[in-house]
């Protein structure tokens, strides 16, 4: 009895079981990628143009990005406290949002809908920062991973609530409003007691490699999963039995992970004490290693420029002996050691330090101009269905969704393939799916066939490695001291992007031709070319013309983002060489 006892106290303390949950956390916390199948249903309840509906969707993209709140925060609270902070953020501004669509209250200004939803994006912030920061300190040599499954999750999270959603059979898309709000603050408010630090770094075990592997082939046949549903729901008028059937199988999907804390708890052998202690152990030599270079600036003024070309090995020993030579001429005062203003690329920056760096601006602009360009398309989504004849926006909301999430998974893969492999600096991989995103964006306009399909997988492919790469890049070239400070900061970059192309560019677009077709049908109504004119048919637009301009526009930003990337990586070459070394070895 009392082993049985220890082994259950032992489960409730498990990393493993706080991983998994903050997964399930994520899965219902990118409720931001929603807003394409709820936009169209704000638009025509409210009366709003293209225009005042991107004023809303940007109000939504700072609440996701501005998490400046949430990370002060959680060097005060504990991770329960971030997450019922964010829990009542979501359910009382999406609550709000709710009432006012299903015109359960009167209608309310502009104004009051993007604070509503700014306040309930805003609390998506509060989930990320709990989820992350627990699961980083669980799992202190295995951040990659980490990280990437659960940014992946979240990234995956609109088409997992879409299909829940269509479980219940709800009567109105104002519904999914109602679930948004309610939804992820029963989840999160369930969970809030098991996902926290539990001194995860004592937890090591042999099967740790085996449970990433199995998470990670969790993930990838739950995204294949949902991709197939969504092709069904597509191709076929399917029954509500057969949805409710499909969305159960995904909750199943969803659940499966715990496997990995129960077997590892209930059937397996404690390991050894010394196992557990090795991470102390190499953190104390790590130290050790860092107060060896004192003098890592000079050593990089006096090597010869021939020494990164060579291998390895012999490489580090023609540094090690320039190294020993100028402590010995230091020691003799035959030299005096530069004082340096600040620090150098891949040691730790404050946040004033790296706003002081041409690196560290290039890759903020090249974020804005990139996955600003994919937000807008994100944002605009349901409008951008719709204007090409499709009734049902949700199924290429969610597809787009999981595109995002295997960009999240395979872009922190690719990315360090690039890094550890050919020690080509990281940027590289930024600068790719650059590339990636501009052919997606130019295919929908020039209007070849399949548009919408093609645009949707590179686009969300894209826009999703950013996230992942991104974190990685300026953790290497600008340290992790102040890494919060400096990733929030980037993270702005989105939302300022889509701020600039959704509202004057694509907004501006489609309310201009908009007016140009409704202006058409009052002049010639029973012409065959167009639809009769409807109540709102002023508000909208019909046809490719409505988004190919600016998503060709767009596309040629991203080209000009992978030029800067490129730009970064120039920059940047040594820093990787010397952190990942020389791959002609």
């Amino acid at each position: 009895m009392a082993q049985c006892h220890g082994k259950f106290k032992a489960f409730k303390n498990s990393r493993w079981l706080v991983f998994v949950c903050a997964m399930w956390i994520q899965s219902f916390a990118g409720i931001g990628y929603l807003f394409g199948s709820i936009s169209p249903v704000i638009k025509s309840t409210m009366g709003y143009t293209q225009r005042q509906l991107a004023i809303l969707g940007v109000a939504k993209d700072l609440g996701d990005a501005i998490g400046f709140v949430a990370g002060y925060l959680s060097e005060i609270l504990p991770s329960w406290g971030l997450l019922v902070i964010g829990a009542v953020l979501n359910f009382l501004g999406y609550g709000l949002l709710w009432l006012i669509v299903s015109q359960k209250i009167a209608a309310l200004p502009l104004w009051v809908l993007c604070i509503a939803i700014y306040v309930g994006t805003n609390g998506e912030t509060f989930f990320n920062t709990a989820a992350l920061i627990s699961c980083v300190q669980n799992f202190p040599k295995s951040r990659g991973p980490v990280v990437g499954i659960l940014k992946g999750y979240a990234g995956l999270s609109g088409a997992i609530i879409t299909q829940i959603y269509a479980m219940f059979n709800a009567p109105n898309e104002a519904s999914l409003l109602f679930m948004i709000a309610v939804g992820p603050s029963m989840v999160v408010i369930a969970l809030m007691f098991i996902v926290r630090p539990v001194g995860g770094h004592r937890q090591v075990r042999p099967g740790d490699k085996a449970g990433f592997t199995f998470t990670y082939s969790v993930c990838l046949v739950l995204a294949a999963y949902l991709l197939g549903v969504l092709i069904l729901e597509d191709l076929f008028d399917m029954s509500q039995t057969m949805i409710t059937l499909l969305a159960a199988i995904l909750v199943v999907f969803l659940v499966l992970p715990i496997i990995i804390p129960i077997i590892l708890t209930f059937f397996s052998e404690p390991k050894p004490l010394l196992q557990e202690s090795l991470i102390d152990v190499q953190r104390e030599d790590e130290g050790n290693k860092s107060e060896n270079e004192v003098i890592f600036s000079e050593v990089e003024d006096e090597k010869a420029s021939d020494v990164d070309s060579l291998p390895s090995s012999e490489r580090q020993k023609r540094i090690s002996q320039l190294q020993a030579k100028l402590f010995q001429a230091a020691a003799d005062g035959a030299v005096r050691v530069k004082r340096r203003k600040g620090p150098r690329r891949g040691e730790n920056f404050t946040l004033m330090q790296a706003l002081r760096k041409a690196d560290f601006w290039l890759i903020f602009v090249s974020l804005l101009l990139a996955a600003g360009s994919g937000l807008t398309v994100i944002d605009n989504l349901g409008q951008i269905v719709l204007s090409l004849g499709y009734t049902d926006t949700s199924i290429y909301v969610s597809m787009i969704s999981i595109w995002n999430f295997l960009g999240r998974v395979g872009g922190g893969y690719f990315s360090e393939i690039i890094v550890r492999d050919y020690a080509y600096p990281r940027p590289v991989a930024m600068a790719v799916v650059q590339v990636i995103m501009a052919v997606g964006l130019f295919y929908y306009a020039v209007g070849l066939p399949g548009q919408i399909y093609v645009s949707t997988v590179l686009i969300g492919l894209g826009y999703g490695a950013h996230w992942a790469i991104l974190p990685a890049a300026a953790s290497e070239l600008f340290g992790l001291k102040s890494f919060g400070a400096l990733y929030n900061f980037l993270t702005m970059a989105n939302p300022a992007g889509s701020l600039i192309f959704s509202e004057v560019i694509a907004s501006g677009i489609y309310d201009y031709y908009a007016e140009k077709q409704a202006t058409l049908r009052h002049q010639n109504p029973s012409s065959m070319l167009l639809k009769p004119l409807g109540d709102d048919d002023d508000l909208s637009c019909e046809g490719t013309i409505c988004y190919s301009i600016t998503f060709g526009i767009l596309s040629a930003l991203c080209i000009v983002a992978s030029g800067l990337s490129m730009i970064v990586v120039y920059r940047t070459r040594r820093v990787y060489t010397q952190l990942y070394g020389n791959p002609n070895n």
